[in-house]
């Protein structure tokens, strides 16, 4: 699964990753965690790219609160495409999620030691979602995503059997076309990524608290 991940690089640097004409500002996070604000990246009405913020919880149009999205902030990505909660976001709503990495727990003994999961050259990359707009009786929108997950690759296997899927930047315009919606042509990229191109590291079970959100969450821990 995907449970808390980081994403401090500047607006400015995230609008050229994406290629968007420019990126809400944003202050670094070290702590990210369910129901907060996240950025997602997204085709426009127009077919153009843009940034956003979203909720984390992925709230379907036809739910009757809000707060069912609570529990969806992950999509299995093998089943996604006919889960009743995500299968119309697959079809017509993928998104991209920024990141410099994300946490996964290894069960030790009786605790659970985090670690903090990166490209092995720390540059930003993109997790896989979906997104939906669900509208209260009242008026009240919201835009909301959810982090796709696959199989563990063998770096993350000992840590734990699930990770978020990971885009390659060469992949990013199909993920987010609206036409590639067949599960046979979007499978090829919900593959687990590459093990050897990431990093790790092992943590402060600091993170553990999402209160926590400043750099000493990414901290390598002292041996």
């Amino acid at each position: 699964m995907c449970g808390r991940f980081t994403l401090d690089t500047p607006s400015e640097a995230l609008a050229d990753l994406f290629q968007v004409e420019a990126a809400p500002a944003m202050k670094p996070r070290y702590n990210i965690a369910p129901t907060q604000p996240v950025a997602a990246v997204r085709r426009s009405l127009a077919g153009e790219r843009e940034i956003l913020l979203m909720h984390w919880g992925l709230i379907p149009s036809w739910a009757k609160t809000p707060e069912m999205g609570n529990r969806l902030i992950n999509a299995r990505s093998e089943t996604a495409a006919e889960k009743p909660s995500f299968r119309e976001a697959f079809k017509r709503r993928r998104c991209l999620v920024p990141t410099d990495g994300f946490y996964e727990w290894q069960r030790v003994d009786r605790r659970k030691q985090p670690y903090y999961i990166r490209m092995a050259g720390g540059e930003p990359f993109a997790l896989a979602g979906l997104w939906e707009r669900w509208e209260g009786p009242d008026g009240m929108v919201i835009e909301s995503c959810a982090i796709l997950t696959t199989e563990a690759n063998a770096l993350l296997r000992p840590i734990h059997n699930r990770m978020p899927v990971i885009i390659d930047p060469g992949d990013y315009q199909r993920w987010l076309e609206a036409e590639a919606h067949e599960t046979g042509a979007l499978a090829p990229l919900m593959q687990p990524y590459p093990g050897g191109r990431l990093s790790a590291i092992p943590v402060s079970p600091r993170v553990n608290n999402p209160q926590n959100d400043d750099p000493r969450c990414i901290e390598p821990l002292e041996s």
